[in-house]
Order: structure tokens, then C-alpha cells, then sequence
């Protein structure tokens, strides 16, 4: 049986990218303030004493430069980490990452490979604005041949970026700017979680929430609320977005026969809509209820504290949202 110790969210980064780096000389990481500075939110601290300037190195404020040149790394044979400090400025590199890295391996007919990752957080907190507060994953989850992973707790974080650093595709691999400080149980040793399988963060029997990112912590203290009315949620984290565990969610939905999906972005073209289509379409018939997404509003995010709180689902959105689906009368189908 495995030990485990509890560390911070952004220490469970570092320790992924320090035995990835120590086991792999291809591996490096690029990125603004990253190796003197240790980086915003301090996740590749002390990376620069060990593996030198060559493989810890700052960039200047050019994302699309770093991009480009980790595309061009990938391709080459290395494994770059580009580090983008706020996923809002992802998008200057966009032509490197949509035309270029995901479409390389079919344009090669299979040959070509990319093993390059962007890591970047998103999400509201702190006041920042709107072009620095969005959750862009729709973005990415659209464009084929991407893998796209939100982990939410520290052992996620670790064990999903070790496995992305073994792939030979690209991998956007984002966080949320809430969640760094954040503690957790993360086993001792190597610990490598793959992609495309879900964890069921609460079981329950009443209702499905599926959650991912700063969501799921919003949620599980949703559960808690609702768990003192007698109300059971199942909590479900699918980790990554791209490959999404599909049976995962369908079979709680079957478990449970009703279906709430909360995602922090605004509603419009989002994930949780794609993954509810999913469930209305191969699940329709073990629903009790209508499909309740919590998302955000569809406005960019205000530089005010108490606006940017009202603009993204909060604990009692969530609740209130269970709460629905509950109280919903089912709709009767008509025999065939």
C-alpha cells in the first residue's frame, strides 16, 4: 500500500516537472519569470539551481513566441513545458497551437509527433479583469487533436502531468489560479494518472454533478450543504476534457437519473453543453429530470470583486440547481 503526504496544488506541479526532468533530458520549460523568479505562482521554484538556465529559461512577454518555439521543440524531438501565465493570452499563439501542433501527426500521415505542453491557468479570483480571469477550455476541447486536462486536487495535478509528459501529442494542460495554495493527499513514489478516466470525487444516489476545475471544490461544499437536508449528490471530476470519460458520467447519470453539469465559463458553446447533449443522447431514457447547467454569465468578467463573485457559479447556484432537478416533474413519453 502506497504512503502519502499532503502538499499544495502548486507543490505537486513542481515534483510532476522535477522527476519528469530528472528522468527525461529532453524535457524542458520556457516561460515568463519562470526560472529566476520561480514563477508566478512559485510551481517550478528551485528548477533553475538543478537543471541550469538550458532547461529553466525565461522568456520575454512574447506567448506567441514561446509558443512557437515550443511547437517547434516538440516537432524537433524535445518535450517542451511552455508556461503561459494567463490562459487570456494563450490566445496569441493560436495559429501555432489550432494549425500547427494539432494537426502535425495527421498532416504526416501518422509520423509526426508533438509532444508539447502548455501549461496555464484561468479562472476568476482576485479582481484581475476580464483578460485575465477567463476559462478559454471550450476553445481547445473544439480543436482535434488536443488533449485538454483540468485537474482539480493536488494528486490530480501531479499524476496527470507526469502521464501528459509521456505523450506524443500536444496537451493543454490547465489549471486555475485558485487552486495553487490549495492541500491535498498525493501518494509517495511514482504516481501517474491516465488520461480519460474520471474520479468520482462524492458518491451519492440522488443526483449527478459533474464538475471540473475550481468547481469541484465549490461543488463538493455544495454536497455538504445538501447532504444536511438528506439529499445525497454524486460529485463527478472527469480530469481531462479531452478523451472525457463518457461511461463514467453515463453511468452514474443511470445510477441517479438526474444530471446537473457546472462549469465556471460562460454557458454559451461551452463544455457542459456538449457533455449534456452526450447524456441526452445516450441516456435519455434513465433521466427523471431535465439537464441543469451552472454556468457563467456571458459577459466578460467585471474588474469589481462583488460582480466578478455574481458573474461565476457559486455554492448556492449549485444547490439551488440540485434542488431543481429534484423537485422537476418527470415528462412522460409517449409509447412507441
Amino acid at each position: 500500500m502506497k504512503m502519502a503526504r499532503e502538499i499544495m496544488y502548486r507543490d505537486a506541479l513542481r515534483e510532476a516537472i522535477d522527476e519528469e526532468m530528472a528522468r527525461d533530458k529532453t524535457v524542458f520549460i520556457i516561460g515568463e519569470g519562470i526560472a529566476e523568479r520561480g514563477g508566478s505562482y512559485k510551481v517550478t521554484e528551485g528548477l533553475l539551481d538543478k537543471y541550469g538556465p538550458k532547461r529553466v529559461r525565461d522568456t520575454p512577454i512574447a506567448e506567441a513566441g514561446m509558443i512557437g518555439v515550443g511547437v517547434g521543440a516538440a516537432i524537433a524531438g524535445a518535450r517542451p513545458i511552455v508556461e503561459i501565465l494567463y490562459i487570456d493570452f494563450a490566445m496569441l499563439g493560436m495559429d501555432m497551437i489550432v494549425n500547427q501542433a494539432a494537426k502535425f501527426r495527421l498532416m504526416t500521415g501518422g509520423d509526426g509527433r508533438v509532444p508539447f505542453i502548455m501549461r496555464t491557468q484561468g479562472g476568476t479570483g482576485g479582481g484581475v479583469a476580464a483578460q485575465h480571469s477567463q476559462s478559454l477550455e471550450a476553445m481547445f476541447y473544439h480543436i482535434p487533436g488536443l488533449k485538454v486536462v483540468m485537474p482539480s486536487t493536488p494528486s490530480d495535478a501531479k499524476g496527470l502531468l507526469k502521464y501528459a509528459l509521456r505523450q506524443p501529442d500536444p496537451v493543454m494542460f490547465l489549471e486555475h489560479k485558485h487552486l495553487y495554495m490549495t492541500k491535498g493527499m498525493v501518494p509517495d513514489g511514482e504516481h501517474i494518472i491516465a488520461f480519460g478516466k474520471g474520479d468520482i470525487k462524492r458518491p451519492g444516489k440522488d443526483v449527478t454533478v459533474i464538475a471540473w476545475s475550481n468547481m469541484v471544490p465549490r461543488t463538493l461544499e455544495a454536497a455538504e450543504k445538501l447532504a444536511a437536508e438528506g439529499i445525497e449528490v454524486e460529485v463527478i471530476d472527469p480530469r481531462t476534457l479531452v478523451p472525457l470519460d463518457k461511461e463514467m458520467i453515463l453511468t452514474s447519470v443511470a445510477k441517479t437519473n438526474r444530471a446537473v453539469i457546472v462549469q465556471e465559463a460562460v454557458r454559451r458553446g461551452g463544455v457542459a453543453s456538449d457533455i449534456a447533449s452526450i447524456i441526452q443522447e445516450e441516456a435519455f431514457y434513465h433521466l427523471d429530470a431535465p439537464i441543469e447547467i451552472v454556468a457563467g454569465l456571458n459577459i466578460p468578467i467585471p474588474f469589481n470583486l462583488e460582480l466578478e463573485k455574481a458573474s461565476v457559479p457559486q455554492v448556492d447556484d449549485i444547490v439551488a440547481a440540485v434542488k431543481r432537478s429534484l423537485h422537476a416533474k418527470p415528462v412522460a413519453i409517449a409509447a412507441e
